[in-house]
């Protein structure tokens, strides 16, 4: 692989007639909503074999078409519209949602860029468009999305979605500049922002070996970016109800619904393509097949992957536990966004050390050396660090907890304790006081005598 920027060749994009495009949009369409409606399933199927229960078994075989009628279904419930909501955008918000969550698509290969397949007769490339900065597209799709769920949330005119919505846009924006530089990372070392030219880039090796992590920064803020357990703040039931799509019932809840589920594909696709090799067949599979990566095969292979990631997902959500929002907060703002500029300037490091023909032992000494020089700055701060709070004075002695502070009981902290009430000892000791006279034998009687009586 050169060290130097990838030559971008699109000329193979742009030449279709204009019925193979309609051809393809409407296949990426079709993708889109045959592997969501696989995914609802799959989710539910997969979660009850983990807690050990069935899941769905009764529409079609083995329960397939299970999400099939669960949208017959919200499609012919009554739709109701609160009486304060902003209908104009209250209509719009789904709709918001839903509809960027389909483009960003366009610029996945399923395929090699070359024309390698044959549709009546024309020959043409496994992919709808290219961009040279196809990247930095599905970015802009993926934001506009955030307008969809804050919308929904404020035209509500209700308290909690619009405290749902505020939670997602502040989690979005957070994890966004993380997955930024995630890409960042593949843009240095791929040397081109197109989505094809990064998977001819990984010919030799998957960047998921060469940029581990910014494969697992992505991981992490395609979860957050779509609201996903353990990540679901904004629909956390618990205390928002349901969060943003709370007032929303019928098609228009199941837009949300279904561009929740869009985007898991799509940040899956995107995952794919920038870190799995894309389209390519597997080592073992490529090693001994040579057509492995020619013709519709390269199709499997993506689709594939792509199922893996969402099982991914699935896994998630069964297995751990919903955060608190500080917790989320903190991890996008405290441990991504350092981590990831830090592993940028790396990467861009490697690569420029690599541009001026350094040796790799040479590039690893350098970065080895650099790694050093601060970890042993951050162990001298942190003695000094230490040293400061050891020559501090002694804290002052922690004032009584007040348990209605402002007003309102409020529980103690770790470390406090509830004040003793005072209690007035009785003058003389009360004594037992036996309904129905003193001639009571047993419980047994008191309750035949009840049931007597009833």
């Amino acid at each position: 692989m050169s060290p130097y920027l990838a030559a971008e060749d699109l000329s193979m994009f742009g030449r279709d007639p204009w019925w193979l495009v309609v051809i393809k949009a409407v296949f990426c369409f079709a993708f889109l909503m045959v592997t969501v409606l696989f995914s609802i399933v799959w989710e539910r199927k997969v979660v009850a074999w983990m807690q050990l229960r069935i899941g769905p078994n009764r529409h079609g075989p083995w329960g397939m078409l299970q999400s099939l009628a669960d949208g017959i279904k919200l499609m012919l419930k009554e739709d109701i519209i609160v009486r304060r909501a902003d209908k104009v955008v209250y209509v719009l918000a789904p709709i918001v949602a839903a509809i960027p969550a389909f483009m960003a698509i366009a610029v996945i290969p399923f395929g090699p860029a070359g024309n390698e397949i044959s549709i009546f007769g024309h020959r043409t490339t496994m992919q709808l468009t290219d961009l040279p900065i196809a990247m930095l597209y599905i970015l802009a799709v993926a934001s506009v999305g955030i307008y969809g769920i804050v919308l929904a949330g404020w035209s509500s005119g209700s308290t909690y979605p619009l405290l749902g919505g505020l939670r997602s846009c502040a989690q979005m924006i957070s994890y966004e500049i993380a997955m930024g530089a995630a890409f960042a990372s593949v843009f240095l070392y791929s040397g081109s922002m197109s989505t094809s030219t990064i998977v001819e880039q990984q010919q030799d090796r998957w960047y998921i070996l060469l940029l581990p992590v910014s494969f697992i920064l992505y991981i992490v803020t395609m979860v957050g970016e779509t609201n996903r357990a353990p990540f679901d703040m904004p629909e956390s039931e618990g205390d928002l109800v349901g969060g943003f799509n709370t007032e929303y019932s019928s098609i228009k809840f199941a837009m949300f619904m279904l561009a929740e589920y869009v985007n898991m594909v799509t940040v899956s696709a995107v995952a794919t393509t920038l870190f799995l090799g894309g389209w390519r067949a597997p080592w073992p599979v490529s090693t001994f097949w040579e057509g492995a990566n020619h013709g519709w095969w390269p199709m499997l292979w993506f689709v594939v992957k792509v199922q893996l990631l969402l099982f991914f997902f699935i896994w998630l959500r069964g297995t751990l536990p919903r955060v608190r929002y500080d917790q989320l907060m903190k991890l996008g703002w405290k441990v991504l966004i350092p981590v990831s500029v830090t592993w940028l300037m790396l990467v861009a490091t490697v690569r420029t050390l690599r541009n001026e023909n350094y040796d790799f032992a040479d590039i690893a000494l350098y970065v080895g050396g650099g790694v050093l020089a601060l970890l042993l700055l951050s162990f001298v701060a942190d003695m000094f660090r230490q040293k400061a709070k050891e020559t501090e004075r002694p804290a002052p002695a922690p004032t009584a907890f007040d348990p209605m502070a402002g007003g309102f009981p409020v529980p103690p902290l770790p470390g406090q304790e509830l004040p003793a009430v005072p209690r007035r000892r009785p003058r003389r000791e009360r004594e037992l006081i036996v309904s129905g006279g003193t001639d009571t034998q047993s419980d047994g009687s008191l309750d035949g005598k009840e049931a007597s009586d009833g």
